[in-house]
């Protein structure tokens, strides 16, 4: 089984205005005449950790991790004005531009695998492949999955933590009351909710119980962010039209990928994968037995390290 590749530190860091609010934290590590891969993290809201990094040869990859808006080290951190999917979507683009870089490799998961999708659809011409893992495809269905109905009956020891800062009356939509409270003006209210709402997507993101997943996604810098804008893109849909990733999945025929689900993945249920991959039929497809959602478990590393090889296969072949 393939394991991470050794430490390595950034040989570049950048901040970004990307306009009068948001400024993104950039970093490049490996070799900057290596293939550009943009490391696309989850959330939204979660930012990028140092160990995302370690998924690629830095002989041979110029590795680029990006903070979202509101997210990790970009700042005003958690902000949510300003904040949409085609505000993300449109940074990647000032990002390339920025990086002098002509086409790249995305490399994304969960709500990175969301964003990736939606970039390449947008211009598949800048992408030379997609590594996807978690697919979530923002659908009303799979919101309710995880924050109304369905992984409560997986995790419901888990679930009653979650349900404990809202009221019986409320829970009728726990987005919607958790959102009252995360942009509440009381700041002891928003802690409180923001760890209850990450805790419970630590909890669930392994096949096997993680204590540091979930004191990571405990850790206040990342709760506040990651729940403020996780709960108000859902509140809004995602800012996506009904079914619009499988709608424009056409435009990814030129690009080679490949999706990488864990089997047990009660955030981003593996149904989400098997959509993605009807309408997407040259993705390779490989669902993970032993492994729930995290990019962190052994079997998906070695999946994902397995899946960054095989797609540089096919762009080096498709290039001949």
């Amino acid at each position: 089984m393939l394991t991470l590749y050794p430490e390595i530190e950034p040989y570049a860091r950048h901040h970004l205005a990307v306009d009068d609010t948001h400024e993104l934290y950039l970093e490049e590590s490996g070799n900057p005449d290596g293939i550009p891969v943009l490391v696309v993290h989850g959330g939204p809201g979660g930012g990028c950790e140092g160990y995302h990094r370690r998924f690629f040869d830095a002989e041979r990859f110029r590795i680029i991790l990006m903070d979202q808006r509101g997210a990790g080290r970009s700042t005003p951190l958690a902000e949510l004005a300003h904040n949409t999917t085609a505000h993300l979507v449109g940074d990647m683009e000032k990002v390339r531009h920025f990086l002098g870089i002509d086409r790249w490799m995305l490399f994304g998961g969960s709500w990175g695998s969301t964003l990736s999708l939606v970039y390449a659809q947008t211009w598949p011409e800048n992408v030379l492949g997609l590594v996807l893992r978690g697919i979530f495809l923002c659908r009303p269905r799979d919101i309710h999955w995880f924050y109304q109905d369905g992984a409560s009956r997986v995790f419901p020891d888990y679930w009653q933590d979650f349900l404990a800062p809202i009221p019986e009356g409320e829970r009728d939509n726990l987005v919607a009351a958790y959102y009252r409270r995360l942009t509440s003006e009381n700041e002891l209210e928003q802690i409180q909710a923001a760890k209850a709402w990450s805790i419970w997507e630590g909890r669930c993101a392994t096949l096997h119980p993680n204590p540091k997943v979930v004191e990571h996604f405990g850790h206040p810098h990342v709760a506040i962010a990651l729940a403020r804008i996780e709960c108000h893109y859902f509140m809004n849909q995602s800012f996506l039209e009904p079914d619009q990733i499988l709608r424009d999945a056409g435009r990814l025929a030129e690009i080679p990928g490949i999706i990488v689900h864990g089997r047990y993945d009660m955030v981003c249920p593996v149904e989400n994968a098997l959509a993605l991959g009807r309408v997407w039929p040259g993705a390779e497809f490989r669902i993970i037995r032993d492994a729930g959602h995290s990019a962190s478990e052994p079997a998906i590393i070695d999946a994902l390290i397995r899946g960054v090889e095989s797609v540089v296969a096919k762009t080096q072949k498709t290039a001949g």
